[in-house]
């Protein structure tokens, strides 16, 4: 294999993870650590990798960028707030939960802050923000790399702070829930937080308004049977429900 052949391989092979690091790269291909250190700086100069801590990130198209945070608060705005309450009806005082980033889950945080004795592990900034001044809540901010249009925490360091922990609670948010195809996402830097997410809770919920729901994005993040519901509105446009069986809930928009 030539040193382009094995550069073309490590750039499909962190588009289709979302994360590697070098120890394994140089595993993989069976070359010293010093060579993939060299395929890594020149594959960061010309714009098709990012590097973080310890290995590297993919660089997303245009298509599979998440649209900014500000602009997702305002979609759909009515039934993330129906989403949220229910959620946190599900939380009880003094026990532990780990919150994604969007536009959902911060409506959750927001819904969260009555709560009395909560510990949160988040990777998302917005939502830290708007738990941190809470007495009754203590926020755990998970390291890593920040997406800028979004606030949202991503790379080997976040996954090995949640792999860390064991909570009660890991609320997800999503851009496709698909029967067939799963829980799906619009990038694959998120999917192996998101994994690690699922692996340290006892329960996993994952928060998705009606457009979301039948929709198939880009990258699988995990199946259905892997999250304990889905949460989401209840709306003309939303098909196919009893596919879901009892993990889909849909909540009447009343209670927003």
């Amino acid at each position: 294999m030539t040193a382009a052949q094995r550069r073309a391989q490590i750039v499909e092979m962190i588009a289709e993870r979302g994360y590697l690091n070098a120890g394994e790269l140089s595993e993989i291909f069976g070359v010293d650590s010093s060579t993939i250190r060299r395929d890594l700086s020149l594959l960061q100069k010309t714009g098709k990798v990012m590097r973080t801590h310890g290995g590297l990130l993919p660089v997303e198209s245009e298509n599979g960028r998440d649209t900014p945070f500000n602009e997702r608060l305002l979609m759909n705005a009515t039934a993330k707030t129906a989403i949220a309450r229910y959620a946190a009806s599900l939380v009880q005082d003094g026990q532990s939960l780990i919150l994604d980033n969007g536009s959902s889950v911060y409506a959750l945080a927001l819904a969260l802050r009555e709560k009395k004795n909560l510990t949160v592990v988040t990777n998302d900034i917005y939502t830290a923000m708007a738990l941190g001044s809470h007495p009754g809540i203590t926020v755990h901010v998970a390291g890593g790399l920040m997406l800028e249009s979004v606030y949202t925490l991503v790379g080997q360091e976040t996954v090995d702070k949640i792999n860390s922990i064991h909570v009660d609670w890991a609320f997800l948010g999503s851009e496709g829930v698909h029967f067939d195809s799963g829980i799906t996402n619009i990038n694959t830097i998120e999917i192996p937080v998101k994994q690690a997410m699922i692996r340290a809770a006892e329960n996993t919920v994952v928060l998705a308004d009606s457009s979301k729901i039948g929709y198939r994005a880009l990258a699988p993040v995990c199946a259905l049977s892997d999250v304990s519901q889905i949460i989401t509105e209840a709306s003309p446009t939303l098909k196919q429900r009893a596919k879901y069986g009892s993990r889909l809930v849909v909540v009447p928009m009343a209670e927003a």
